[in-house]
């Protein structure tokens, strides 16, 4: 399980609104795109390396490729993280305010305790 590398995407995309922009329109693309072009820079490789050390899980590629921030919370992505980059995604889309954050708990709520595990 990579929650390091999980993490790091939801920070440097929440942290860029063209990045937001173009994982909200291109979710698949933007994952693809990041894990192969910004991870090992972020990890600090040498450019003209690479490592494969660290990467996505299938699991947690198709979680973000699929914008399914249950899954992401399952697999242990830090929830402030998650939380905030959807809510820079998709809070528009809502009528009310709160309503994407309303609409995040419900599908959250039936977690219990102990959460998953959300150490790197």
């Amino acid at each position: 399980m990579s929650k390091y590398l999980i993490d790091k995407f939801l920070f440097t995309v929440d942290r860029d609104p063209d990045l937001v922009e173009r994982y909200r329109e291109d979710p698949r693309g933007t994952v693809t795109w990041w894990e192969a072009e910004r991870a090992n820079s972020i990890l600090n490789c040498h450019s003209g390396e690479a490592s494969t050390w660290l990467k996505f899980e299938d699991d947690e590629r198709e979680a973000l490729a699929a914008h399914d921030y249950v899954k992401l919370f399952e697999l242990g992505a830090h929830p402030f993280l998650t939380l905030t980059l959807f809510i820079a995604m998709f809070e528009r889309d809502y009528d009310e305010p709160l309503g994407f954050q309303l609409a995040y708990a419900a599908r959250l709520a039936h977690f219990d305790l102990p959460y998953p595990d959300i150490a790197t």
